[in-house]
């Protein structure tokens, strides 16, 4: 499936969605109207998620749609081919959902903790979202209505909740969480909504099969966040779109 120029009125893209909760929260947001430009690094995926995603809809419906964007968040040179090309097929981004994520060290702790894999995980779950959200910024300032940035994190990440559970995975939440906080601040003068939020145990690849939630729970605050929450609330960490600790 390729972009192509449409006229609708709000338009978001969720990295790292061709399965799990980004695959969800890309349904969701389709079925509720928006155009979806749906984030994946492995192009055969991305374009089957997205195909099937959009074989969906109900023609009757809201009028969504979902396509493919090829974006590797942990490459940057990936996000910078992938910024224009999106803004050659769109004139603004209305939300931006960091959903992209990687866990490699579930059974480690702190003593045992890989440099290798600190640095890859880094690189996938915080400095990932923060080159995504710099380099989106020209469409997401122009977003009618202000716009809004969701970005996944853990309460894993939350310093006080924080145990010896997987390191690397951990500490890149909690500092993903504070670029959350970064550009909540810079960019509240443009009218740009940022937040974290934790889905929960989830049943996905990364949850596995006995996690309690479902994917739907999962992406419900992300897809509240990113339509019905006020644009004034900013900087925050959620769950079940609530606020919760840092």
């Amino acid at each position: 499936m390729t972009l192509t120029k449409q006229n609708e009125p709000r338009v978001a893209l969720v990295t790292g969605a061709n399965k799990g909760i980004g695959r969800e929260v890309a349904r969701q947001l389709a079925v509720r109207g928006f155009r979806v430009v749906l984030g994946a690094r492995r192009p055969e995926a991305g374009r089957k998620a997205a195909a099937e995603l959009a074989s969906g809809l109900d023609p009757r419906g809201a009028g969504g749609s979902v396509e493919f964007l090829e974006i590797d968040v942990a490459d940057a040179a990936s996000i910078a081919r992938a910024a224009p090309q999106l803004a050659t097929l769109v004139d603004h981004l209305d939300v931006l959902v960091n959903n992209a994520g990687i866990i490699e060290d579930g059974k480690a702790t702190a003593p045992d903790i890989d440099a290798i894999a600190v640095r890859r995980t880094f690189e996938t779950n915080t400095l990932g979202p923060l080159l995504v959200t710099e380099a989106l910024l020209p469409l997401l300032r122009k977003a009618p209505g202000g716009a809004r940035v969701v970005s996944v994190s853990s309460t894993c990440g939350s310093l006080a909740e924080m145990s010896t559970y997987a390191p690397a995975y951990s500490i890149s939440k909690t500092a993903l969480n504070a670029v959350t906080r970064q550009l909540a601040a810079g960019l509240r003068p443009d009218r740009i909504a940022v937040n974290s939020m934790c889905p929960g145990w989830v049943r996905t690849d990364m949850g596995g099969p006995n996690a309690p939630r479902s994917v739907e729970q999962g992406a419900d605050t992300i897809v509240w966040l990113a339509t019905e929450a006020p644009l004034s609330l900013t900087g925050q960490f959620l769950r079940d779109r609530q606020p919760i600790a840092w």
